[in-house]
């Protein structure tokens, strides 16, 4: 074990993606997380694709890097048995709706009472008070009333979502920074009390999204969709390429402009007093679509690229997974790591993010098979042997 949350002891009894993404990023950083699971099923997270030979895929990269029990915390037996692990833990990640862990006697005075520097991460749809805090969310709640849904997708068609649950990735993100926060607070400050964190993964969408709430606040206009064109410089789109491809095109300064024009061969652009500031040239930006458009579709995406790396312009291809893997760049900083698996022989995944020059981390192993971890940590933590286990197997404890 390495990275620079090694000796953090983190539980991780929360399901799908949003806050076990918490608990996986402070496992690439070295932490040793357990994941508690329902006898049973599993996770959620388990079923969903893609899948090869049955088993999922996805779950392999999002639970990464951690210890894997089965627990119904429902029964007093699994109450109990939570409760007299605290003590090793300084992290607890649940996103069980607000009330639930109390109606089960695992109250935040009874965690306390277990683990009085114990830090609670409860992550939920709307957070733990006001009156949506009762309802359940998943990724697409979060994007749709944080404003993003409504941002995304063509200005003529109805809002759009991302290819990939971001909401959750986005609430996961904050889940992490606010952990080592609270962490953090309690090492310099010398304090034994423990913290609870009440993060709303709505909210931690829409406060990415900077300029929405201020813009509305003093112009009276909501950011509306522009398809993939910028909403604050120009040109910026994405262009189709004369081979079928795609590439993206970006630059908000003068400068960039500059190169861009340059690489489009239309250096007469820069003396147009329509293109001379940023301002101007969003005013003017379908002329400027037009114009980048038909360069783009005259030249292949190699050609583009090319032209646009000799003058330093801002361009790049749209990539696939495939391109990806392939790419020189994610290569050479190993952004795509192989990891030994029990099922596959080797599975390659995203690398750490960011990278650590004195202790990094490591992926460890992938996501493991439900109860995998049961008599390892049991054992250790609580002393039990495989008679033991086995009785509370057939109870349905674990």
């Amino acid at each position: 074990m390495s990275g620079p949350l090694e000796g953090l002891k983190v539980l991780d009894i929360a399901t799908i993606v949003a806050a076990p993404f918490t608990a996986t990023l402070l496992a690439d950083y070295g932490a040793d997380v357990v994941k508690v699971e329902m006898p049973g099923p599993g996770d959620g997270l388990r079923s969903f694709p893609p899948f090869k030979d049955g088993k999922g895929l996805w779950w392999k990269v999002a639970n990464r890097g951690k210890r894997f029990v089965t627990l119904d915390l429902r029964k007093p037996e699994g109450r109990d048995m939570m409760i007299s692990m605290l003590p090793e833990f300084d992290v607890l990640i649940e996103n069980f709706r607000p009330g639930t862990l109390d109606r089960w006697g695992l109250d935040r005075d009874t965690l306390w009472g277990a683990n009085k520097s114990l830090v609670i991460l409860r992550a939920t749809a709307f957070g733990q008070t006001g009156p949506y805090s009762h309802k359940p969310g998943f990724a697409r709640i979060f994007e749709a009333m944080s404003g993003l849904a409504y941002m995304s997708g063509d200005e003529d068609r109805s809002p759009m979502h991302n290819g990939y649950p971001i909401g959750d990735a986005i609430g996961g993100l904050f889940g992490a920074v606010s952990v080592l926060t609270a962490l953090l607070s309690r090492a310099r400050s010398g304090a034994t009390d423990g913290e609870e964190i009440d993060l709303s993964l709505t909210e931690a969408t829409y406060r990415l999204l900077d300029n929405q709430i201020i813009q509305y606040d003093q112009t009276g206009i909501a950011p509306e969709r522009t398809g993939n064109r910028s909403q604050y410089s120009a040109p910026a789109n994405v262009y189709a390429t004369s081979d079928g491809q795609y590439v993206t095109l970006s630059g908000s300064t003068q400068a960039t402009f500059k190169a861009n024009a340059r690489a489009i061969d239309r250096p007469e652009l820069l003396e147009d007093e329509r293109f001379t500031t940023n301002p101007e040239r969003f005013k003017h930006q379908a002329l400027l679509d037009q114009i980048f458009g038909d360069w783009f579709a005259s030249h292949t995406q190699e050609e583009a690229l090319a032209a646009f790396e000799r003058e330093t312009g801002t361009l790049a291809p749209i990539y696939s997974a495939e391109q990806i893997v392939n790419d020189p760049q994610f290569q050479s900083r190993e952004a795509v790591i192989s990891v030994p698996d029990a099922d596959y022989g080797e599975v390659r995944m995203q690398g750490i993010v960011p990278k650590f020059r004195n202790n990094p981390g490591a992926v460890r192993h992938p996501g493991k098979d439900i109860g995998a971890d049961n008599a390892d940590v049991y054992g250790k933590l609580l002393g039990l042997d495989a008679d033991a286990l086995a009785e509370l197997k057939d109870k349905g404890v674990i």
